[in-house]
């Protein structure tokens, strides 16, 4: 098949008639009659039956269907890398992408400076999961990821920036003074109280199940989230101890939650990622140093 016969494929699988399909993809219906019969004679079988009006797929079509899906996903993917590398021309854009638990306070505490020194340039900002950010920067749909984490993908270059200390988020009332006056929290001390637990795919979440194995403390969980700011949330309405990130820490509400580090100390990596091999910006370099000094204050 031609990607012609693809996209109309696709745009009749999506609206079910040539009419919807012809708008969908901005051409005249007999064209998309054309098309269609066109690629079902290379194919030598039917991939509609018409009825009413409607199109139904044939089994055939819908054995295709997962495949042709995954090849114009790939297809978007060009496009959208096309875009990128023409807008990328761009010297007075700067396109960042970080983790969620760096959206609400470290970013925007790094762009206030950032923007001060570099008043003219237009910043786009995305806060992604890890996975979604090595994606977007391999489609070179963004300049620069940060993440709290270590990524093995040899097309990024990996910058290590600092390590941050994992916190314990306490609800009021929830501990005993004493065990607050210490001044840390182990383990041991949140075995009796609720703790919201961290996804098993989170690098941190493995960290913190790989602890409480080698210590051999069963915690408790009501709860399991897939972001450190839902861990936060959850915290501050009392439902359990949050281990989050410092990072994500400096959004604690002071009268809602105390917040401790965890002892022994456990540290996660704050990552700056950017293509290999590509020069690095004068761009990427200051939001990069702008956000080191932010993070340097929590390592």
């Amino acid at each position: 098949m031609r990607l012609r016969h693809i996209e109309v494929f696709n745009a009749v699988m999506h609206t079910g008639s040539v009419s919807a399909a012809a708008r969908l993809i901005n051409i005249s219906q007999p064209a998309v009659s054309r098309t269609l019969q066109h690629a079902e004679l290379q194919l030598g079988f039917a991939l509609f039956q018409r009825s009413k009006g409607r199109l139904i797929p044939t089994t055939e079509a819908l054995t295709l269907w997962p495949h042709m899906e995954k090849l114009f996903g790939q297809l978007e993917e060009v496009e959208r890398l096309a875009g990128s590398l023409r807008r990328g021309q761009a010297s007075d854009e700067l396109r960042i992408l970080c983790v969620l638990a760096m959206g609400h306070e470290i970013l925007p505490r790094a762009l206030a400076q950032f923007q001060r020194k570099h008043p003219g340039v237009q910043v786009t900002l995305q806060a992604l999961h890890s996975p979604q950010i090595v994606s977007a920067l391999l489609l070179q749909e963004a300049d620069v990821g940060f993440v709290l984490s270590h990524v093995q993908q040899p097309a990024l270059q990996q910058d290590l920036l600092a390590e941050v200390p994992m916190m314990c988020v306490v609800p009021k009332g929830l501990l005993p003074p004493y065990k607050l006056r210490a001044g840390s929290l182990q383990l041991a001390d949140l075995a009796e109280v609720p703790v919201i637990h961290l996804d098993a795919q989170d690098p941190v979440g493995v960290l913190l199940s790989q602890l409480g194995r080698e210590s051999g403390v069963g915690l408790q969980s009501f709860v399991t989230v897939q972001t450190y700011h839902t861990a936060l949330a959850m915290a501050h309405h009392g439902l359990g101890v949050a281990i989050v990130d410092a990072c994500t820490t400096l959004s604690a509400k002071p009268d809602r939650v105390d917040v401790l580090p965890l002892a022994p100390a456990l540290r996660v990596p704050v990552n700056a990622l950017r293509l290999t091999g590509r020069p690095n910006s004068v761009l990427v370099k200051a939001i990069t140093r702008e956000l080191q000094k932010v993070v340097a204050e929590l390592a």
